[in-house]
């Protein structure tokens, strides 16, 4: 089963690999069909972005396409950054503009406010148009501090709950094994082991 990811970030692709790799299926990349074009994440929902995504890849390569879209919600900014997660400090944002504006945003946010989650919604469109989603989450909290050399975004400052460490201050695999993307994947993988078994 051939399967293109909608993304050209590096670290996302190898997270999805890793989660796929005992199975019969192969792994391209919108970098394997540079003429693809840009898709306007414009959705109010996390699911609205993953499916538009998603179907747009499947149309232009005629292939099976896997599209994510998450980001981070903080119950004391209502939700904030929500589906803004990437592009929070505006248009020429960037992880570290984005873990700043963050952190001026709740310089000001006790201790026992600072709870936050991560969202995950993985659309998977098929040729023929059907469309499957998958949601992960991760409860944890806010930092006041980046911590950590690993992961991307707003990592070095989640600690998910029940750990003292920031999902940048762990192993990818450990990261994979509690994280929002890592529960919306191995929803996806189920899927996937009985979508290709009874195709054979």
């Amino acid at each position: 089963m051939n399967i293109v990811i909608a993304t050209r970030n590096r670290k996302k692709a190898e997270e999805i690999r890793r989660i796929v790799k005992d199975m019969a299926v192969s792994v391209h990349t919108l970098d394997d069909f540079p003429e693809c074009p840009e898709i306007k994440e414009d959705g109010n929902t996390f699911e609205e972005n993953a499916i538009k995504k998603a179907v747009s890849v499947s149309r232009h390569t005629g292939m099976a396409a896997l599209a994510d879209d998450s980001g981070l919600e903080v119950y004391a900014l209502n939700g904030a950054p929500g589906v803004l997660s990437a592009r929070y400090s505006g248009e020429d944002a960037d992880d570290r503009k984005n873990v700043k504006k963050l952190l001026d945003e709740m310089r000001l946010v006790a201790d026992e406010q600072r709870g936050a989650r991560f969202v995950c919604c993985i659309a998977l469109a098929f040729p023929d148009s059907k469309i499957k989603t998958f949601f992960g989450y991760v409860e944890g909290r806010i930092g006041k501090e980046p911590r950590g050399k690993g992961g991307f975004g707003y990592d070095p400052l989640f600690y998910p709950a029940g750990h003292n460490r920031t999902f940048a201050e762990i192993s990818d695999e450990e990261k994979d094994s509690i994280s929002h993307r890592g529960e919306a994947l191995k929803k996806l993988y189920e899927y996937l082991k009985s979508y290709i078994y009874k195709k054979n």
